[in-house]
């Protein structure tokens, strides 16, 4: 099996090491040339800025049994679909599976109500809107050529070098509190794990909520992460005061809870890192093998 990341960040970094474990292939693009560090062991790089077609194109795709597209929209749409889409149209027939990542954020403000995958679609913020379009942009070449598609809607990623514990150590916590607001959250490696579980019983056109069970205070979990360092927390603000900036702002402009029952019910999912303390409960034992303490 070989997958074809378009983006190769995070996520897509989680689940290729899942992958290469189980011996596939893996290639995939990435915005500039990588730094070694950044390199795992077995994947083929190509650079895709999205500013214009990558070198190869359809025969980047050749050999290419599943798609992971990471990268997000621009302001002049899906940067992948721009260049590759008749690339990928002509790779469909070979393809057994696509997954694009998209956000919770489509969903909109809720008022702290539950949403699912059957929840209408009301984005409140231009980059959530522009997500709306690339799924609708997709769910067309999908129809069109019979490209195998999943889309996959992440509430905020976390793992290691990502979390609440480094921005304690880092001095970067900020506890900002809005009355009633939560956030969903779901750990990379958890992420990594329904998108293999996705792989591995195809069911093109389904839609998936990845997120934990736990929609949660932001300021809990940086309360809960500075107990674990036994630090104190810094101390809370009122969102009035916060002088957050625009985008930072967007981001508590809707307050919901995401619904995850699908990814347990038709793919047989169980979280490793049902909430955050779960998640932040396992970082910590990494930092503190790291630190040989």
């Amino acid at each position: 099996m070989h997958l074809l990341c378009f983006g190769f960040g995070y996520t897509a970094r989680a689940l290729a090491a899942r992958l290469l474990e189980r011996g596939w292939t893996v290639s995939g693009t990435t915005r500039e040339e990588p730094a070694a560090d950044d390199m795992l062991p077995g994947v083929r790089l190509t650079r895709f800025d999205g500013e214009e077609a990558m070198a190869g194109g359809a025969a980047v795709l050749a050999g290419v049994t599943h798609v992971l597209i990471s990268i997000p929209p621009g302001a002049d749409g899906d940067r992948v679909l721009r260049w590759h889409q008749g690339d990928l149209a002509s790779a469909a027939e070979n393809l057994r599976w696509a997954g694009y990542l998209s956000t919770t954020g489509v969903y909109g403000d809720h008022e702290g109500g539950w949403v699912d995958e059957t929840t209408p679609l009301a984005p409140t913020s231009s980059r959530a809107r522009a997500r709306v379009d690339a799924e609708a942009a997709w769910a067309r070449l999908a129809r069109a050529c019979g490209l195998p598609l999943h889309i996959f809607r992440l509430a905020g990623i976390y793992g290691p070098g990502r979390n609440a514990l480094e921005a304690v150590l880092n001095g970067t916590a900020r506890r900002i509190v809005k009355p009633g607001q939560v956030f969903g959250r779901i750990h990379v490696a958890d992420a990594a794990r329904v998108l293999a579980a996705s792989m591995a019983a195809p069911a093109p056109g389904a839609i998936y909520n990845l997120c934990d069970d736990e929609p949660a205070p932001p300021q809990d979990v940086i309360a809960h992460a500075a107990r674990l360092l036994n630090r104190d927390p810094p101390r809370e603000v009122a969102i009035e005061k916060a002088r957050l900036s625009a985008m930072a702002a967007s981001f508590y402009r809707d307050n919901k809870r995401v619904g995850n029952d699908r990814i347990k019910r038709d793919l047989g999912v169980t979280l490793r890192y049902p909430t955050y303390r779960d998640g932040l409960q396992q970082i910590l034992a990494g930092l503190t093998e790291a630190g040989g303490s």
